[in-house]
């Protein structure tokens, strides 16, 4: 099972841009789909994006065209590009792991691996 472990979040004013990696140890990451998640205050986690093992992506509406991710197997870690930020987006993001060639609908608790997750904070 993978040990993930989120770094890069911080303070950052609105329109700035924040990167967010990931980092897998304990498995080959080849088979993974990697997840990214975030929870505001006050509010239920909601899936950002996911990266298929066979290199699909897809992003949740309001972060379309502003959020990127990517991954590099070989170095067994994953990456959230954030840009264009929103007071909105902040929150707690996650990353998370499934032995899975398919994202789906996968939600939280259907992941197998979690991080503990990053604050990302954008100011107005």
């Amino acid at each position: 099972q993978l040990q993930l472990v989120e770094s890069g979040g911080g303070l950052v004013q609105t329109g700035g841009s924040v990167k967010l990696s990931c980092a897998a140890s304990g498995d080959s990451l080849d088979d993974y789909s990697i997840g990214w998640f975030r929870q505001a205050p006050g509010k239920e986690r909601e899936r950002v994006s996911c990266f298929s093992s066979r290199d699909s992506i897809t992003y949740r509406d309001s972060v379309k065209g502003r959020f990127t991710a990517s991954r590099d197997n070989a170095k067994k870690m994953a990456f959230l590009q954030m840009s264009s930020l929103k007071p909105e987006d902040t929150g707690l993001y996650y990353c998370a792991a499934v032995k899975y060639w398919w994202c789906a609908d996968f939600a939280w608790g259907e992941f197998e691996s979690w991080g503990q997750g990053t604050q990302v904070t954008v100011s107005s």
